[in-house]
């Protein structure tokens, strides 16, 4: 069997909040709180992978990478100006209103109110 990552936490202040930010613009499944308590606040993103959104009182901020192919970019750009959201074409700059992004054909970088950086990669 391949290694596969199954699910990654992602910290931030009100994880509830922050993991429907991000399945917002992503146009991904919220799930049901998990875990003891329901302290996880999970998002689906493929058949393998949920990120676990998990408050914490002084999230560090973690950068994520996803590759997705063009109708979904452009989905997720719609989202992102319908909402009035930032993004930019550098980790530096995710406010520059960019897509030439340095890896790819197109790519952007957004985040959310606790430093996490979100990187969404396109080959066309």
């Amino acid at each position: 069997m391949p290694v596969t990552l199954n699910h990654t936490i992602i910290p931030a202040v009100d994880h509830r909040a922050a993991a429907h930010f991000f399945a917002s613009v992503m146009g991904l499944a919220e799930l049901p709180p998990a875990g003891r308590d329901g302290h996880f606040a999970p998002v689906r993103v493929n058949g393998t992978l949920t990120l676990d959104f998990m408050a914490v009182p002084e999230p560090p901020g973690h950068h994520l990478a996803f590759d997705v192919d063009p109708e979904t970019f452009d989905e997720i750009l719609t989202r992102l100006r319908s909402a009035g959201i930032p993004y930019g074409n550098e980790p530096g700059h995710p406010d520059n209103g960019r897509t030439d992004h340095p890896l790819c054909a197109r790519g952007l970088f957004f985040s959310d109110a606790d430093r996490n950086l979100y990187e969404v990669m396109s080959p066309a």
